[in-house]
């Protein structure tokens, strides 16, 4: 097992809550951890049609006979068992009882927000960080991510990250040394029949995979509802609706526009990144590195990288991502905003292998602007080189961070 860095905060919160929920896309390793985590733990997995027939027939029963210390894999489908998780642990505070682990987060949080406010801590797993995969250190703190660099790392040439962007970051395409084409092409098949006919009723599956398609397709750009509806010939609150249970599965994220702005002419529209550039190759349908290498939206995939990257990272500090983009309506625009409460911290995403100066000009724009009191930021380019790392706005390797 490839070691998670979200587990010393689950270690160290199991200490507090009777229940601790983990949640993610299917895949990301959430069972692995969960066992990983508490060995003396019973498992128990309620894709087990017998286990979940008797769960769900008599859930006190169930619950009594096997006792606490229970992991519970895919909870979410007996919800039955929620409110009598909720009467045990009301009687016994006891830490870490329940370890509940499900796929499809829109269940699991809402049954969790009904029977288990108070009573349960969730963390959000989701696949691989590079530095994850590299076995470097975890994030010490919210304030280094993506601002503290590591110059000791050895470099990752572009042939490396191509390969990297390509076959994406789910575990078990490294822990099995798989095909990741094969495994992503899999994955996708049984993530449509399975997670999206079990929350929609999609009646043509066809015209959801087309809309996949199309989502993949805008990953870094302003989110564009009314094109999807008109291309698809559904209904712009049919696509709304696929588009949150996208992003509630953990396949994509919504970035939002930063609303404290400098000027009212800003956009207001948010972009849409999917989590795991593999999945996004692959519904581009490029099916090899040479491909990806020439490909026209090759920029916005590395952008999709960097972002999800610190999006992953986020979450494994067991933080809710405060990231946002800016852009107004001239076409200045920042790619990454951390925002930190009085002061932002921008960053610029640059395929680029070489340094120049006009890479930070977006950043010199921004902090400029009237009633700005941002004054360090950064750009993250594909050189081996920092330049200008005395200065407010270096260039940094995205290997370094």
């Amino acid at each position: 097992m490839i070691p998670r860095h979200i587990a010393d905060k689950i270690i160290r919160y199991a200490k507090e809550y009777p229940i601790i929920s983990i949640v993610g896309p299917r895949q990301s390793g959430k069972t692995t951890l969960a066992k990983a985590l508490f060995p003396n733990h019973t498992y128990l997995s309620l894709e087990n049609l017998d286990l979940r027939n008797r769960a769900a027939n008599d859930p006190r029963g169930f619950l009594n006979d096997f006792g606490t210390n229970l992991i519970l894999d895919e909870v979410q489908r007996v919800p039955e068992l929620f409110s009598y998780l909720q009467g045990i642990v009301d009687m016994n505070r006891n830490p870490a009882q329940y370890i509940l682990t499900g796929s499809s987060q829109f269940l699991l949080m809402e049954q969790v927000t009904q029977s288990l406010a108070g009573r349960v801590i969730t963390f959000k797993l989701y696949p691989l960080t590079f530095t994850e995969l590299f076995r470097y250190q975890a994030d010490p703190s919210f304030e280094d991510l993506f601002r503290k660099t590591y110059e000791t790392r050895k470099p990752i040439d572009q042939q490396q990250l191509y390969e990297l962007m390509w076959q994406g970051f789910y575990p078990r395409i490294y822990d099995r040394n798989l095909d990741s084409y094969k495994w992503l092409e899999n994955y996708l098949l049984t993530y449509a029949e399975r997670d999206i006919r079990s929350l929609l009723n999609v009646r043509n599956l066809r015209t959801f995979e087309h809309f996949l398609i199309l989502c993949a397709s805008q990953s870094g750009q302003l989110m564009n509802y009314a094109s999807l509806s008109n291309t698809l010939g559904i209904s712009l609150a049919t696509v709304k609706e696929w588009i949150s249970i996208l992003e509630i599965s953990g396949l994509i994220f919504i970035l939002q526009p930063y609303y404290k702005n400098f000027s009212k002419r800003i956009v207001k529209t948010p972009k849409i990144y999917f989590v795991d550039t593999g999945i996004l190759c692959h519904l581009l349908s490029i099916r090899s590195v040479e491909q990806l290498k020439t490909h026209p939206l090759l920029g916005m995939i590395f952008e999709t990288f960097i972002v999800s990257e610190a999006y992953k990272r986020f979450y494994n500090l067991a933080c809710i991502p405060p990231l946002y983009f800016w852009r107004d309506q001239t076409g200045n625009e920042i790619d990454l905003l951390i925002d930190e409460g009085q002061l932002s911290f921008p960053i610029e995403i640059k395929l680029s292998q070489s340094y120049n100066t006009n890479l930070k000009k977006n950043i010199k724009y921004w902090m400029n602007l009237t009633n700005n009191l941002s004054k360090e930021g950064m750009v993250i380019y594909c050189g081996d080189t920092i330049h200008e790392k005395a200065e407010p706005i270096p260039c940094v390797p995205w290997y370094f961070l």
